[in-house]
């Protein structure tokens, strides 16, 4: 019996978003689609991974003693190369769950963009992981 593979668990449908745009695209994203962590390309290649977590982080360094009109100025002029995760760590469809959860775990991030032949092709994330070793099918 072959164990879980990434493939089995990840997301195949990946927003994704360009190393040009602006964090208050990424905010937009990210509230109204709920998600947590987007892949960042250029040129069609994955080149990062920007997160909540990223997002916050500028938010709070540039801004602590500012208003929300202020803070939603700056982050319309602030790039996502500025604060993404770059390079990405990434992982193939053809790894174990475990060691998806393993690489996550070490580097302490919440996500890999899954590549195959260099390309996108999916996301691991952590919910995806605890769903798995919970047993649950994701309802």
């Amino acid at each position: 019996m072959r164990g879980t593979l990434v493939r089995d668990i990840m997301q195949r449908k990946v927003v994704t978003i360009s190393a040009g745009d602006s964090l208050s695209t990424v905010e937009d994203i990210m509230t109204l689609g709920g998600v947590r962590h987007m892949p960042v390309v250029q040129a069609g290649s994955l080149v990062g991974v920007v997160s909540q977590r990223d997002l916050l982080r500028a938010s709070l360094s540039a801004l602590s003693d500012f208003g929300k009109d202020e803070r939603r100025a700056f982050l319309q002029v602030v790039e996502i190369e500025k604060v993404m995760s770059a390079p990405a760590v990434t992982i193939g469809p053809g790894a174990s769950v475990r060691e998806a959860a393993r690489v996550m775990a070490q580097r302490k991030i919440g996500c890999l963009p899954v590549l195959e032949d260099g390309r996108l092709i999916g996301l691991v994330t952590e919910t995806d992981l605890l769903r798995h070793f919970a047993g649950s099918d994701g309802d």
